[in-house]
């Protein structure tokens, strides 16, 4: 009996030595640069097998991992792709190299969307009581399609809008638009859109114009302007700065409006935190007299200063059904020393038509 405990310790012995002999015989630095030339080379299926071995047998060498993480993105897969590097941030929660490959996922998989063309709908409305009752209300609809350059949309909006006392009147207004968001490179990409409206409520022309530039470690920064006309001509000029933090995007942006008396400004930050890459809630934070919302922006022109919150949800109801709801309450001064209370709120849907 003693014989055969003997016999199989020392087999057990054995197997461990040539187990640890074998693991001793892979540099790990070495096969990491080896695995890396072989994805650099475009055979994403080798790559992605020998690294996910590697970081089998060395589990703590984080930059396999994140190797790793980024092949499986670059194979469209960014679901396994973003559990990759999440297992090493919650080890290394301030790690900057998985903090940016986490960012990356998370733009590539908003980029590479398998809709191709899509039916959209939705439905707004901002209410107020000072110095009168005024309740306006936006219907939209219209499709979008992925080119080979970028996303673009086209729709058509009905503005229905009540005025109350002293002076009651109704109106209901159409604008069409379209939007566009051209890939300029890898590192830019642009957001281009024009609206047109015969009536009064809607801006007769809206143009606006935003270019991004992508900067390593999750940044963005963006300049743009937007252009209004009612009666006379109204210039808005914008400008952000933007970061992927793990699951969360931060985005800081500033607005001035040009004024013959001369220039007003505001700050919007946002901040979303994303639960899949459909999935996320949004908190927006403005403070300043700039509008920065493009339906109800004859109004706004005229405020002399607003703080706001709002809130969104992005959810997705099927895998072809994504809805967004949102609310948000505005403390606003509309006469110097005089301020109102503002309320607005949103539902959109998309319907995917078509896949790639």
């Amino acid at each position: 009996m003693n014989r055969y405990l003997v016999l199989i310790v020392l087999v057990a012995g054995l197997l461990n030595t040539l187990q640890v002999f074998s693991q001793d015989a892979i540099n790990p630095e070495s096969e990491y640069h080896r695995i890396k030339t072989i994805a650099f080379d475009g055979d994403y299926a080798t790559a992605a097998a020998a690294a996910r071995k590697l970081v089998n047998m060395y589990p703590s060498y984080g930059d396999a991992r994140i190797l790793l993480g980024r092949i499986l993105a670059w194979q469209k897969d960014y679901i396994n792709a973003g559990a990759v590097i999440d297992t090493l941030l919650l080890k290394e929660p301030g790690n900057e190299d998985a903090l940016s490959a986490r960012s990356d996922i998370v733009m590539w998989s908003r980029e590479n969307t398998p809709v191709s063309t899509d039916l959209r709908a939705g439905y707004s409305f901002d209410s107020f009581s000072d110095p009168y009752s005024r309740f306006w209300q936006v219907f939209s609809a219209g499709a979008g399609h992925r080119f080979k350059w970028g996303p673009a949309y086209a729709g058509l909006n009905i503005g229905n809008i009540r005025i109350g006392e002293p002076s009651p009147s109704k109106a209901a207004e159409l604008q069409i638009e379209a939007e566009a968001w051209p890939k300029i490179t890898s590192k830019n990409y642009a957001d281009l859109a024009y609206a047109y409206s015969p009536g009064t409520h809607f801006p007769r022309h809206r143009a606006a114009a935003e270019v991004w530039q992508v900067l390593p470690a999750g940044w963005a920064i963006s300049a743009g302007l937007n252009y209004y006309y009612f009666d006379r001509s109204a210039f808005i000029a914008l400008a952000s700065v933007e970061k992927y933090v793990g699951k969360y995007w931060l985005s800081l942006k500033g607005f001035v409006y040009f004024k013959d008396i001369g220039t007003r400004a505001s700050i919007v930050l946002n901040t979303r935190r994303y639960f899949n890459d459909k999935d996320y809630f949004q908190i927006t934070l403005g403070t300043g007299a700039a509008p920065d919302e493009p339906f109800d922006i004859q109004v706004n022109l005229m405020r002399l200063y607003s703080n706001t919150l709002r809130l969104a949800y992005n959810m997705s109801v099927t895998h072809k059904l994504v809805m967004r709801i949102g609310a948000g309450y505005s403390r606003e001064e509309y006469r110097e020393t005089i301020w109102r209370n503002r309320f607005e709120g949103n539902v959109n849907f998309i319907y995917a038509i078509k896949m790639k």
